[in-house]
């Protein structure tokens, strides 16, 4: 008895700085289930800054964007999820702030004032379930990724270019008939091209973000499932705690604005995934003769759950679509042909000139109608990304805002 009340206690402690994950606990799981984790020799970092920089350098010719990345840097596993966990709060804290909120109203009002400190001890039980489960996601996903913007959002400080050495390893290990160098090569074009597109588009980051956050207000708890679990809940158990899916717990409301959520962020993550793509493969060119076996195992990657996929599957429930990914790369490719480098870049500019869903199936329709932005001041959509970055209405879903 003495062992749970001091649990409780401690739980209650946690709660009140903790917010509705305990990140603490999250980084502690993560790294216990990381276990060994490699050490980052002075080769592979010198290598890994080396080519960085090279990528970096091919896509001056291919990209009006200037250089993302001020510095670079190797990571250990332990590593990646130090310095990941800002984004993660990000991500992750509009959902687990519902499911507190539920935990919360479990505890009748009449019997809240009864209970005094007692009454957070439901919301510190929920911030301690995400915080484990947290934990374990990041560890996995910390043993597969090999960039830190590989999800297709920056994870790490800005302007930092990262590459996994391990994780790199491993994955060059399954390609053979490749030489490690031009597996190297390539990933680090994606990843310096991800931050030549997040450090000079304002508006990009908070609309990604925005998408997660819209989607999180539409879910409700299911207080039975809870309810169920409670009636089994060990708190002297962390591998029971662990285990527990929280995904169950979860029910979307299918209505209009959180479809437009989720359409919004599958469109917009296929859309930098497609750019991204296309510039590296043309900065890389005829200079990485091994550039379409590199192009299609990437695409492979992601077709069979790879990290970016499981990460959104995890957060809102997305099933990312390797057929946009390819259909926005098409996009971007029949831009540059028939506006220039310039022309391509510059639909970043503001939010309402990127393509749309039914862009990606007449792409051709799309290059050619240029005549709307060719005599625009394109500075007046830069001041007013940054003066207003967050993410504006869409055009395909403007009526379910309304509504």
């Amino acid at each position: 008895m003495q062992q749970m009340m001091a649990q409780l206690q401690q739980m209650m402690q946690q709660q009140s700085g903790s917010g509705p994950v305990n990140w603490d606990l999250a980084r502690q799981v993560a790294n216990e289930h990381i276990g060994d984790d490699p050490m980052v020799d002075s080769v592979s970092s010198k290598a890994n800054e080396e080519t960085l920089r090279l990528a970096d350098l091919w896509l001056e010719n291919t990209t009006t964007l200037p250089s993302g990345i001020s510095t670079t840097a190797s990571w250990t596993r332990k590593d990646w999820v130090a310095h990941t966990v800002g984004t993660w709060k990000e991500l992750a804290e509009p959902l687990a702030a519902k499911m507190s909120q539920a935990l919360g109203e479990m505890v009748p009002e009449d019997v809240r004032g009864l209970l005094g400190p007692m009454a957070n001890l439901m919301q510190g039980i929920g911030s301690t379930l995400f915080g484990a489960q947290l934990g374990q996601a990041l560890a996995e996903l910390s043993k597969e990724v090999i960039t830190s913007t590989e999800i297709g959002l920056p994870l790490g400080p800005a302007g930092t270019a990262v590459i996994l050495p391990a994780n790199l390893a491993e994955y060059a290990d399954g390609m053979t008939d490749i030489p490690r160098d031009d597996v190297r090569l390539y990933v680090a074009l994606r990843e310096t091209a991800h931050h030549r597109l997040y450090g000079h588009v304002p508006w990009l980051r908070a609309h990604m973000i925005g998408a997660v956050e819209a989607y999180a207000n539409g879910i409700h708890i299911d207080q039975s499932a809870i309810e169920a679990i409670a009636n089994d809940f060990d708190l002297s158990d962390g591998e029971a705690i662990q285990q527990i899916d929280l995904s169950q717990l979860m029910r979307p409301d299918d209505t209009p604005a959180q479809r437009a959520a989720v359409a919004r962020l599958e469109h917009m993550l296929a859309l930098v995934g497609g750019w991204v793509s296309h510039v590296a493969a043309e900065a890389a060119g005829d200079k990485l003769p091994s550039l379409s076996k590199l192009t299609e195992t990437a695409r492979r990657r992601r077709a069979t759950n790879g990290p970016s996929e499981r990460t959104f599957e995890a957060l809102v429930g997305l099933q990312l679509s390797p057929k946009k990914l390819r259909e926005a790369t098409v996009l971007w490719d029949k831009i540059t042909r028939v506006r220039g480098v310039e022309g391509r870049d510059a639909v970043w500019n503001h939010p309402d000139l990127m393509p749309t869903p039914e862009d990606l199936d007449n792409p051709d329709a799309f290059a050619e109608n240029d005549a709307e932005i060719g005599d625009l001041d394109m500075s007046i959509f830069d001041q007013l990304a940054v003066n207003d970055p967050k993410p504006p209405k869409k055009r395909e879903d403007s009526e379910d805002d309304e509504d």
